[in-house]
């Protein structure tokens, strides 16, 4: 089970097995909501994060697919724990890999929106790209994860 939290340690959290996949995303959105070059993403059901202290504040924000995304933040001291996007809302969690006790420990299988990935980031010899979202899963997400959203969508 991997733990993490924000940064005054308010809010602290829990998940109960491996994500689905881990993305990082280079698009414009994510550079300008974490004030970085790329967000580290999590993906898991959200019945397998458990708030262990604390209570997240859920803030709206915009989307480039204007649908919009809900992000949960501490309370305290804001930072961004997780977030709900619109083609699965409050199903799936998309938790910032930085939060974790050891981020370390979840690389990313896949780097998304590489089409505006800053000039100065270097991907992994090998790494798997694309330059804007890619078109199936199977191409990316390990077995266990496939199988495991097939049952969170009803397939």
């Amino acid at each position: 089970m991997s733990e993490g939290g924000c940064t005054c340690g308010a809010l602290r959290y829990a998940l109960a097995t491996a994500p689905m996949v881990v993305h990082c995303c280079h698009c414009t959105d994510c550079q300008t909501e974490t004030g970085s070059a790329f967000a580290v993403n999590a993906v898991i059901e959200s019945d397998r994060v458990a708030v262990l202290k604390g209570e997240p504040a859920y803030v709206m924000t915009p989307s480039a697919s204007g649908k919009g995304q809900e992000i949960a933040r501490c309370p305290e001291c804001r930072v961004a724990l997780w977030s709900h996007y619109a083609g699965s809302g409050r199903a799936t969690s998309f938790i910032r890999v930085g939060t974790l006790d050891d981020p370390g420990a979840m690389p990313p299988d896949v780097h998304i929106f590489a089409r505006s990935k800053l000039p100065w980031v270097a991907l992994p010899e090998g790494a798997k790209a694309f330059d804007a979202f890619y078109a199936s899963s199977a191409a990316v997400w390990p077995e266990d994860g496939r199988v495991r959203w097939k049952v969170l969508k009803g397939n």
